[in-house]
């Protein structure tokens, strides 16, 4: 059998070496997968990128919008709080120093909680204040109401006290008032009772001579002076002591005669009627005891013709009176 003598290191090379095209081809496809890849990843970063964004931004409007719900419902637990407060402090018109204190702290505290909720950018920490503020708020308005009821209570309590004493006071004093009108009456009886009566009047014209000598006239002209005279009867009620008697005299012409250097003036009859007297007398007088009185009545002027009426006044009251008339003298009177 004939063999053909071939080199043998050039099959290999026959085998296995590669064109020169067909390694560049391989290569470019190498890059272009490569390429495709990195694109491909590119889109999947910005893709992954873009939706975590969105969802972070999502998660930013979920929280705003939490935020934003959250503040509006203690904004609202806020004006719920201080429409109570508002209620409870117009019911209460009556104010004590405990109120007034409870209204300074419940401002404060309205003021810090209004300021937190104002804040547009308001943290949750802030929030989490204010609703703790809330909640120590409408601690504090119950406690307010049950002051003021509490003194509500003391109000109306002390309202029908007051009625009870008004009541009490007024019947005392109807009672008062009732014994009042029986003492005033048994004393208007007493002092009725107690007046004096006089009688016995003795009223005598009386000239006086050079020589100091007296004597008993009914000539007006030669009058100088009237001598009075008259009894005060017995009387068991009147006390002893002094007694204001006011007498009154009155001349012809029908007036009161009142001579101020004299002692005259004015007094109240039982009736309220003021008279003009011509002399007070103040007379010892001695329970029970019938007893004098005499005095002089003399006048600047001369006495005129006609009737002299002397009354006596005790108490108010008109007691006696008597009648001295005194004539024209004659020729030779």
């Amino acid at each position: 059998m004939a063999f053909e003598n071939f080199p043998e290191a050039e099959k290999p090379y026959q085998e296995h070496s590669l064109p020169p095209n067909n390694t560049k081809t391989n290569l470019r496809g190498i890059m272009t997968v490569a390429l495709i890849i990195a694109l491909l990843g590119t889109w999947g970063f910005i893709i992954w990128d873009k939706n975590n964004v969105k969802e972070t931004l999502q998660q930013k409007e979920t929280i705003i919008a939490s935020t934003s719900n959250q503040r509006d419902e203690l904004q609202k637990d806020l004006e719920d709080a201080t429409m109570r407060y508002d209620m409870l402090k117009t019911s209460n018109s009556k104010k004590d120093s405990t109120i007034s204190s409870k209204d300074r702290d419940i401002e404060d505290k309205k003021a810090r909680i209004q300021t937190l909720l104002s804040k547009v950018n308001a943290t949750t920490a802030e929030l989490q204040e204010a609703k703790g503020l809330i909640a120590s708020l409408n601690g504090d308005i119950e406690g307010y109401k049950t002051t003021i009821e509490t003194l509500q209570g003391q109000k109306i309590q002390l309202a029908q006290e007051k009625v009870i004493v008004t009541q009490q006071r007024d019947k005392i004093q109807k009672d008062l008032d009732s014994t009042t009108v029986v003492v005033k009456e048994k004393e208007s009886v007493i002092e009725i009772g107690s007046t004096l009566h006089a009688s016995n009047f003795n009223i005598i014209g009386v000239n006086e001579k050079s020589n100091g000598k007296e004597k008993v006239t009914t000539t007006a002209k030669r009058v100088d002076k009237l001598r009075i005279s008259f009894d005060l009867d017995e009387n068991m009620i009147t006390q002893s002591g002094q007694k204001e008697l006011y007498i009154i005299i009155t001349g012809p012409d029908g007036t009161a005669i009142a001579l101020e250097e004299q002692g005259s003036g004015k007094f109240s009859t039982r009736e309220g009627e003021e008279k003009i007297y011509t002399q007070k007398l103040d007379v010892n007088y001695t329970q029970n005891k019938r007893q004098t009185v005499s005095f002089d009545w003399k006048q600047n002027s001369n006495f005129g013709t006609g009737n002299y009426k002397i009354e006596v006044y005790n108490n108010g009251f008109k007691v006696g009176e008597g009648l001295k008339p005194l004539k024209k003298g004659g020729l030779f009177s």
